[in-house]
């Protein structure tokens, strides 16, 4: 998996989380939900993302080898 696998998987990991933390437990888990959700819009503005920055220096490749670009092709024909 490459960065941008792994920060939606996160992303959605911490929406699905916080809702039902909201739901089960304290509706206050919300405002985390409004906080994650706040956070990708302004990354799609100024392409800066802390969970990113996280994500690169654990060294999660930024782009998939070529090896693994051509099995993603093959599997999809």
């Amino acid at each position: 998996m490459i960065v941008n696998d792994y920060l939606r998987l996160i992303a959605g990991f911490f929406v699905v989380a916080s809702v039902a933390v909201g739901y089960f437990v304290t509706p206050y888990a919300f405002l985390f939900t409004v906080f994650v959700g706040l956070n990708l819009m302004q990354s799609a503005f100024t392409k800066a993302c802390p969970m990113i920055s996280l994500l690169r220096r654990m060294h999660v490749p930024d782009e998939r080898s070529k090896s693994e670009s051509k099995q993603a092709v093959e599997a999809n024909a």
